[in-house]
């Protein structure tokens, strides 16, 4: 199978987030003169062909944009043809016999010698005799060509990613306020999603450090840095949930001090699912999602502001569950009963007694039952401390018109000569 190696010429400071990026295409990226180096023969096809892997390696999310790429069929071929488009030198016709010599990386320390005696291409160089300029060069020379020419394999030493993210920056100039930290952050943001997706990973709980550029204000000493810890009640990559949710923090801290340095880590993360692959458009997500709504809700008023939903372990269904702070709702959840989806949407506060006509229960008019009787059976309805048993009948019924309704009826008993009817749910 034929070689394709890739060289890209990414910003300076971002060259680490590029190879992150990098990776999620092929595990064969290098650096490699002061650029970027992927072969990606084996991945060609998982990517749907080097055209669709060009639009997606080239247009990566909060990276800035590639300053200049190549492709051929060895890597030395690839990084000299880069180096021709940074430099803005013409291409070759004939490659790469036509490249010029100070394009090998290993020809620059006999350039001068060479160039004395004439020879300033590869192929002028390669039609010397081998033994001549092994004897005069190395024998270093020799094999950077063969690998040029594809007559021996590349190596480089790869990228690995790091199993934790942590990078810092120093800012442009001091931030005096919470929000403009966010605006150098987002090139950690940036590296931080490249970093999660080569390695299909979702961050769950991240650090955002500065360092105050005061030791002492007003006579009073100020700690050394401040930090904000930001947490997600799912596995994430979305780039713009955690830009928008790191803004809505901050906006609501103020700094003990201008700030001029900036730190991000990452503290806890999980593999992250892939998603849908359905043909359903029902299946397909569509704006955000609910979790991530409460998040920034819950950042921007205040974690106790927000209330969730939790599920009790609890055989009374108004007793199921409990409005939590958000931050909370993963704690004591108990697993849902497993004729929880039959239960009605909206439950009354308290169960509403209903009128009885010709024995039948009468709710804006007469009702008609449905389904077959389902008894819960169990003490203490209303209080956990009070020990008698109750029984319940719980019926669906149908009214012209309110819809669907939940009843349920207590079985005459000791002291209740009839059986009494109560209304506790309406259906959506």
């Amino acid at each position: 199978m034929p070689t394709c190696w890739i060289a890209l010429s990414p910003p300076e400071d971002q060259r680490e987030a590029w190879c992150w990026h990098a990776l999620q295409f092929t595990p064969r990226v290098a650096e490699a003169q002061g650029g970027v180096l992927l072969e990606v023969s084996a991945t060609l096809r998982l990517w749907g062909g080097l055209r669709a892997l060009l639009a997606r390696l080239l247009q990566p999310e909060g990276l800035a944009p590639c300053q200049g790429w190549a492709r051929a069929a060895t890597a030395p071929v690839a990084l000299a043809l880069l180096q021709l488009e940074r430099q803005g030198r013409p291409r070759p016709a004939q490659l790469p016999d036509g490249l010029p010599l100070d394009t090998l990386a290993a020809a620059g320390p006999a350039l001068a010698v060479l160039a004395r005696t004439g020879q300033r291409r590869w192929g002028q160089l390669r039609a010397l005799p081998r033994a001549g300029v092994a004897r005069r060069f190395g024998a270093a020379l020799l094999e950077a060509l063969d690998q040029a020419y594809g007559d021996r394999p590349s190596t480089f030493p790869w990228c690995r990613l790091p199993p934790v993210f942590d990078q810092n920056l120093e800012l442009p100039a001091a931030a005096v306020a919470a929000p403009e930290l966010l605006w150098t952050g987002q090139r950690l943001l940036a590296a931080l999603h490249a970093w999660l997706r080569a390695g299909q990973r979702g961050v769950l709980a991240l650090q955002l450090q500065w360092t105050h550029d005061l030791r002492r204000l007003d006579g009073r000493a100020l700690p050394p840095r401040g930090e904000l810890v930001v947490r997600t009640a799912r596995p994430t990559q979305d780039l713009a949930h955690l830009r928008r949710l790191l803004a809505e923090h901050l906006a609501r801290m103020p700094l003990a001090a201008p700030a001029n340095h900036l730190r991000l880590r990452t503290l806890q993360t999980a593999p992250c699912a892939g998603a849908t692959a359905s043909l359903l458009p029902d299946e397909q997500a569509r704006g955000d999602r609910l979790h991530e709504l409460v998040e920034r809700l819950g950042a921007r008023l205040g974690a106790d502001r927000v209330l969730v939903p939790q599920l009790l372990a609890d055989h009374r269904p108004e007793c199921m569950q409990r409005w939590v702070p958000a931050p909370q709702a993963g704690a004591g959840a108990a697993a849902p009963a497993a004729d929880a989806a039959l239960y009605p949407a909206w439950l009354l506060q308290a169960p509403l007694p209903l009128c009885l006509e010709d024995g039948r229960p009468v709710f804006h008019g007469p009702l008609q039952l449905l389904a077959r009787t389902r008894r819960i059976d169990g003490p203490g309805w209303w209080d956990l401390s009070t020990p008698r048993s109750a029984r319940r009948d719980y019926r669906l019924a149908l009214s012209e018109r309110c819809g669907l309704l939940w009843l349920y009826c207590e079985p005459p008993h000791r002291g209740q000569p009839a059986p009494r009817w109560f209304l506790q749910g309406v259906y959506a």
